[in-house]
């Protein structure tokens, strides 16, 4: 439980921060139409489009990289949370739900000499969730909203075998992520 606590610590101390990228995020959507007429106008001069398009990012209050911060900020919680869980003695034989050691992958049964390892599938299927209620860039090519929409696969398979404590702080996160994310979905 002191990890869902962390966690739900961690997520109130950066609202803000995520309220306000969430916002930025929103205004970024809303000007997708304006973004292609200027792609379209400007597609033989880059450097008239990249100006244009930053002066229509400060009409509309937009910072492009205000939805990533939040992220890169969290990266150190999650990177010293995944080496301490991996080290934790504490949590060794530490039981929570249905898992009977924190420190251990959370494997349920084994099929055909696969584990299966309920937490990642629940924290992958949260993520996608979560993923998906966000607005897309306007900015983002064809590649890169592919590759958005591959992450939660990807994040899947990265953790598939890590340690259940780690798995529950990334779950919580996404939850808390995806209440976050319809408060902010329901204001206009």
């Amino acid at each position: 439980w002191s990890i869902v606590i962390l966690t739900i610590i961690v997520k109130t101390l950066f609202w803000p921060l995520t309220a306000k990228a969430s916002r930025s995020q929103k205004r970024m959507a809303k000007i997708q139409g304006p973004m292609a007429e200027l792609k379209e106008k400007y597609k033989d001069n880059p450097q008239r489009m990249q100006q244009e398009t930053i002066k229509l990012f400060k009409e509309h209050q937009v910072n492009p990289v205000a939805g990533c911060l939040p992220m890169f900020i969290q990266m150190p919680i999650f990177l010293g949370l995944f080496y301490m869980l991996r080290t934790a003695s504490e949590l060794r034989f530490e039981p929570f739900l249905w898992v009977s050691d924190l420190s251990q992958p959370d494997t349920i049964a084994v099929v055909a000499g696969f584990p299966i390892n309920l937490l990642p599938l629940i924290m992958g299927f949260t993520m996608f969730l979560q993923m998906s209620m966000m607005p897309t860039s306007p900015t983002a090519d064809p590649m890169q909203q592919k590759i958005f929409k591959f992450l939660p696969f990807i994040f899947l398979i990265f953790l598939y075998n890590f340690s259940s404590g780690l798995v529950v702080y990334w779950t919580m996160q996404n939850i808390l992520t995806i209440i976050q994310q319809k408060i902010i979905n329901s204001r206009p």
